[in-house]
């Protein structure tokens, strides 16, 4: 049973610069994944079971659009409208239906293109759009009210930079892991988390992105992508608490 809405919109705690240059570099990453991704890789299956690698990578592509032209936000949020269910699955499904008859080249080299522009459009949002609630989401049997800016400055960069980790373990290649670029993401995902469920812990997570935080209560340790793995829904989420990716 889904708790009462929360009609507070959750913002975004990363500054506006930080959050504009982790989406730079997210999109530059996801540029250089696909470009070196083989023939054979395309069709293989990913974490998500209704997606192969070109269908993932087909629904980025749709976001990165939408992120590049407001009127393509709008378009692809009417149709999701009109296709009905649940808005999400509506609009990555529409994402991924439009772009099938796109070659994997095509799609690598479009998300080149856009890429920059997506980054554009995401800076371009005013102050006073980006506190607009941007509509209910569902999060730990909860429905809570997300911000324009919350979905623009930490969920369209958190979306490509797990399917970035999706797709390495698709196709077995080594993600590319620096701390100043997936540490800051990272760091972000646990004080949310710790937020979320509001328990004393001490938490070690292991690899480039990694660190330490908390003290007291239950002593975790993870490798960084996995606890954000767990987190988003692929495993068991620590403390029975997920966050939004």
């Amino acid at each position: 049973m889904t708790a009462a809405l929360d009609t507070r919109p959750r913002s975004s705690a990363l500054d506006r610069d930080t959050a504009m240059e982790l989406a730079k570099t997210e999109y530059e990453r996801v540029v250089t994944l696909f470009e070196g991704l083989s023939a054979q890789d395309w069709a293989k299956s990913t974490d998500c079971p209704a997606w192969d690698v070109r269908a993932m990578a087909a629904h980025m592509l749709g976001m990165a659009e939408m992120s590049a032209s407001i009127r393509e936000a709008m378009r692809q949020t009417k149709a999701a409208e009109k296709a009905g269910g649940v808005m999400i699955d509506a609009l990555t499904s529409l994402q991924v239906s439009e772009r099938a008859g796109m070659s994997a080249t095509a799609i690598a080299a479009r998300y080149a293109e856009v890429a920059p522009r997506a980054v554009k459009g995401r800076r371009r949002t005013p102050w006073f759009m980006r506190r607009t609630k941007a509509g209910a989401q569902v999060m730990n049997g909860r429905e809570e009210m997300w911000s324009l800016g919350f979905l623009t400055d930490v969920i369209m960069t958190r979306d490509p930079w797990m399917h970035r980790v999706d797709i390495s373990r698709a196709v077995g290649v080594p993600m590319e892991l620096t701390a100043d670029h997936d540490g800051v993401i990272v760091d972000d995902v646990v004080r949310e988390w710790a937020a979320r469920h509001g328990q004393p812990f001490t938490l070690r997570l292991t690899g480039p992105a990694g660190g330490r935080w908390g003290s007291g209560g239950p002593e975790l340790e993870f490798d960084a992508v996995e606890f954000c793995r767990a987190l988003s829904g692929r495993g068991h989420a620590p403390l029975q608490t997920e966050v939004p990716f």
